[in-house]
């Protein structure tokens, strides 16, 4: 009588941990496999249809990121090279005396500030070309706190 239990015990377990573990396994996010290419067409009130399984290249901006450093009459780096397209992240630090950063074809600047200072500036480098960055307080441009931007086509 007791060996009955025993076994019935053991049966009730193994079935129940086989119902759990079944259970279990359906409710597991699936791994790997493949993607499948569904085709779809959608039609526009007075336009024609437009294939939704076109292969498309979609850019997405690369961000080159720079520091520059600026004191009493420099920049460092004294040029910046990006790609036309780039999306560029500049971090201006003012390590020493009362400046900003201009680019003044992107329409990029800091406040004027005394150091330390720091500021983070970000453009789209649309044009391609060679462009000035410099320092708009006083004559410290003239004077040679200026840099190079080259964007690259």
């Amino acid at each position: 009588m007791k060996n009955t239990h025993i076994i019935i015990i053991i049966l009730v377990l193994i079935l129940g941990g086989l119902f759990l573990f079944g259970r279990g396994s359906k409710l597991e996010a699936p791994t790997g496999g493949s993607v499948e290419n569904v085709t779809d067409s959608t039609s526009l009130a007075g336009s024609e249809n437009i294939p939704m399984d076109t292969p498309g290249i979609v850019e997405i901006p690369i961000v080159k990121e720079f520091s520059v450093s600026g004191k009493n009459f420099s920049f460092t780096p004294s040029t910046i090279k990006v790609k036309k397209g780039d999306r560029v992240k500049i971090t201006f630090k003012n390590s020493a005396g009362f400046h900003n950063f201009v680019i003044g074809e992107f329409g990029v600047t800091t406040k004027q500030a005394q150091a330390p200072y720091e500021e983070v500036l970000e453009f789209t480098a649309d044009k391609a070309g060679s462009f000035e960055y410099y320092c708009s307080v006083g004559s410290h441009r003239a004077t040679g706190m200026k840099g190079t931007l080259v964007i690259e086509e």
